[in-house]
Parts: structure tokens; C-alpha cells; sequence
């Protein structure tokens, strides 16, 4: 075996140990669970996105349904609280209202209302949510 052939052999063992690495990388990697995807999903909306306002049209124990408008484009989007539901004061369907936002400007209908470190929810206590008139009466 002549130079050229050591040389050729080198590059084929170097070639196939770095195949055989990535087949093992892909083997291996840890595979996120989608509640995990959701909340890194949550993380980086809130450390990079723009605040908004928007609509909570629909709140239940486990999803918050909102609309809200960038740049001339109005957006109806839904966010999974299901593993926030600590964060959200009283009922859901007291939700019903204003609200503020964060979205991301590469793509704003990535957004969120509520995460682990901020919250745009704006709640009412009940004394709050009445009129002036009943307020005085109580």
C-alpha cells in the first residue's frame, strides 16, 4: 500500500467515525415532551416579545381564546394554561376582557398572555367589577 491508499483510508475511517458520531447524537438526544416545548415557547415569547393590547373573548380551566390586532392584522389565538392555572386570579370566565400581551415581531401570531414570569391579565376584584352606585350600597 502506497501513501495515496493510506491517505484514502484515513479520510474513509474519519468520514465513517463521524457518521457513526452523528447516527449516535440522533439516537440519542433527549426528545422534549410538548408540554416542555410549550413552556420554552412561553419563555422565549416573554423575554423577547412586544407588548400588545388585546380581547379575552373566552376563558376556561384550561385555555385562554383572545383576539388582537398588529399592524393592520387581526389575529384570534388561543394559549394552553392548563399548567399556569395557579397564576390565573378566581374564575376564567371573569377573564372576559381587555388584556395585554407579548408577541414576537418575526411572527406575531406567536403570543402569549400569561406566563411563568409576567402576566397580562388584568383582574378585577369583585368590589371592582361593580357599579359605583352598588359599591356605595355595600
Amino acid at each position: 500500500m502506497g501513501p495515496r491508499e493510506y491517505l484514502q483510508f484515513a479520510l474513509l475511517v474519519v468520514l465513517a467515525s463521524a457518521a457513526l458520531t452523528g447516527a449516535l447524537i440522533l439516537l440519542f438526544r433527549r426528545r422534549r415532551s410538548p408540554e416542555e416545548r410549550e413552556r420554552l415557547r412561553r419563555l422565549e415569547v416573554n423575554r423577547r416579545g412586544r407588548l400588545a393590547d388585546g380581547y379575552i373573548v373566552e376563558a376556561t380551566n384550561t385555555a385562554i381564546f383572545y383576539s388582537y390586532t398588529v399592524r393592520g392584522v387581526e389575529y384570534a389565538a388561543s394559549q394552553d394554561v392548563s399548567t399556569l392555572r395557579e397564576m390565573i386570579p378566581g374564575e376564567p370566565e371573569r377573564l372576559i376582557g381587555p388584556v395585554s400581551l407579548k408577541y414576537l415581531a418575526a411572527n406575531p401570531a406567536n403570543s402569549i398572555v400569561i406566563s411563568e414570569y409576567w402576566t397580562g391579565l388584568r383582574s378585577a376584584s369583585p368590589s371592582q367589577s361593580l357599579p359605583e352606585s352598588d359599591r356605595r350600597a355595600g
